[in-house]
């Protein structure tokens, strides 16, 4: 690799996009809630609520507030969190991965922000994803999008190689930096950085 964050650095274990190719024993591990974000010690906050800021670039939608409290995640939030980082091409929801949210809570805090990340995408239906790598090598044909696992996203006030750094050197999950196109990729897989 040409270093941390270079110009055409591709993850061994990725595709063109960065995002993760899991093997099978990966996705099983994920679909466990075994991946790197879930044992991770940067998201043991003790007894904290864990407070998320959100809002999609397109539509303007928000979520604000508490998602994870008293050990659990409050259902509720989750939904409209949901709806937040829904695919717009195709108007569909799915239960996103809250693991992912808690990557993005976690790179806040420690940012010190209590900005909102402008969400630039998040979900997207195994067709949307195809039809975006048909008009991009840089979108993976496997995409942790699709499983509601990633989203490519920006923090007010911060430039996004300081985003990425943060979100690296915590190692929650993969992190890819965008400088073109002005976003992070920030997902609950396994570590990895492009």
């Amino acid at each position: 690799m040409a270093g941390r964050f270079g110009h055409g650095t591709v993850c061994p274990c990725c595709g063109p996009g960065g995002e993760a190719v899991l093997p099978r024993r990966g996705l099983f591990a994920a679909a466990l809630g075994l991946g790197a974000a879930a044992a991770s010690p940067a998201l043991a906050q003790g007894g904290m609520p864990r407070v998320l800021r959100v809002r999609r670039q397109v539509t303007n939608d928000t979520f604000s507030g508490v998602y994870w409290r008293d050990g659990r995640y409050e259902r509720e939030a989750l939904r409209e969190l949901d709806y937040v980082f829904r695919d717009l091409s195709a108007a569909e929801t799915t239960p996103m991965d809250p693991r992912l949210f808690d990557v993005m809570s976690t790179v806040a805090r420690s940012l010190d922000s209590d900005e909102f990340y402008e969400v630039v995408s998040g979900y997207r239906t195994p067709e949307t994803n195809a039809a975006r790598a048909n008009q991009s090598r840089r979108v993976s044909t496997v995409s942790l999008h699709m499983s509601g696992m990633a989203a490519d996203c920006r923090l007010p006030g911060r430039v996004g190689i300081g985003l990425a750094r943060t979100a690296a050197d915590l190692q929650l999950g993969g992190v890819g930096l965008y400088r073109r196109d002005g976003f992070v990729h920030l997902d609950c897989g396994p570590v990895r950085r492009w």
